[in-house]
């Protein structure tokens, strides 16, 4: 955890912006977001193969593979994405999250527990610290995100054009 540089911070420390980013950017499903592009895509490719293993199944028994391929694949494919479309929308909500959190200029927070709310107005030097991270650190963390929704996206109105071919 990182000490808050402001002495008189009331915020607890797991609670404080910069420690729930430190917290997300070394937890084990979060930090390959900041994997290099090739990276990425290839874990996404091999969460993709291996939810294989419960579409294939599914996907042989509405569309036998010996007789109907093309629909077998399509549904398998799928199917298959369902777990990636899962993981990146706990992706995204996490580190927008913590990303509003550090972009944002209050801070609410809680002392001991779910009844005790309060709000702390962030020091500029803090806020100015925050909003560096934010920008620079997540931003396009989210954008690589949203461009992998979207090629997913694609891919789906790809195959569903190519069901109706079929």
């Amino acid at each position: 955890m990182i000490r808050s540089s402001v002495s008189n911070c009331p915020v607890p420390t797991e609670q404080q912006p910069l420690n729930e980013y430190e917290q997300l950017r070394t937890s084990w499903l979060f930090r390959d977001c900041a994997l290099n592009w090739r990276e990425h895509i290839t874990k996404m490719l091999m969460l993709w193969s291996l939810s294989w293993i419960l579409a294939g199944p599914v996907a042989a028994a509405s569309f036998p593979p010996h007789k109907q391929i093309g629909q077998f694949i399509l549904c398998g494919a799928a199917g298959a994405s369902i777990g990636i479309i899962l993981l990146l929308v706990r992706l995204y909500l996490g580190w927008y999250y913590v990303s509003d959190r550090l972009m944002s200029r209050t801070v609410f927070y809680e002392e001991s527990g779910w009844y005790d709310g309060q709000t702390w107005i962030k020091p500029e030097e803090i806020l100015n610290r925050d909003r560096l991270i934010a920008t620079y650190e997540i931003k396009p963390i989210l954008r690589r995100l949203q461009l992998t929704f979207a090629g997913l996206a694609g891919m789906f109105v790809v195959g569903s054009i190519v069901w109706h071919l079929l």
